[in-house]
């Protein structure tokens, strides 16, 4: 039971970690858009990007793939640039409440490479490990825990500024996105791979 909690915990801070504020970044850009009664949509983009957190880690942590770490961190900060840049163009359209879009897919996929990113960290904990494939549950179910914190938080964020300060919902998505936008930038010039 103490390996259990550790491994929640572990997978808890990976997210909210202030050093690594790339995932809480990518959250924030998915889940703006969205209000709180959009909360099933949310948890199913959410869990697609455990998912795909998940199953990279898998293939990872098994070496049925091995990605050069500086490409995997010049990748990451690219997919929270694009749903950020995306969240701007489609500001206060209705392409949201399609039953399976792109973001969907992009979840899924963004997921994977974000898990990419701990990979050889995960690796070092858990490299000689008998039970990898449980340390790995229980590390995505802290992630999980985690990333349903951050999108409560932006969702509770955006109600406040939407009803009390009267942002509308087009200016709060694109003022949250373009505010990510500028803090991705840097990430992006610090670990250019040209």
């Amino acid at each position: 039971m103490e390996d259990f909690w550790f491994n929640v915990k572990l997978g808890i801070n990976h997210v909210l970690d202030l050093n690594g504020y790339d995932h809480v970044l990518f959250l924030m850009v998915l889940a703006v858009p969205y209000l709180f009664k959009d909360w099933k949509r949310v948890l199913l983009l959410v869990s697609l990007f455990t998912l795909g957190h998940t199953l990279s880690l898998v293939l990872a942590a098994y070496d049925v793939v091995s990605v050069n770490g500086r490409l995997v961190e010049f990748l990451i900060p690219i997919t929270i640039f694009i749903v950020a840049v995306y969240n701007v163009f489609t500001a206060g359209k209705n392409d949201k409440n399609k039953k399976i879009g792109l973001l969907f897919f992009s979840a899924l996929f963004f997921g994977l490479i974000h898990g990419l990113g701990f990979a050889r960290e995960f690796d070092m904990l858990f490299g000689d490990a008998d039970s990898k494939i449980l340390a790995l549950v229980e590390f995505a179910l802290g992630i999980e825990i985690a990333q349903i914190i951050i999108v409560f938080v932006v969702l509770f964020l955006s109600y406040l500024f939407q009803t009390l300060f009267r942002f509308s919902r087009r200016d709060w998505v694109m003022v949250l996105s373009a505010v990510v936008v500028g803090l991705v930038i840097p990430m992006l010039i610090e670990n250019n791979i040209f």
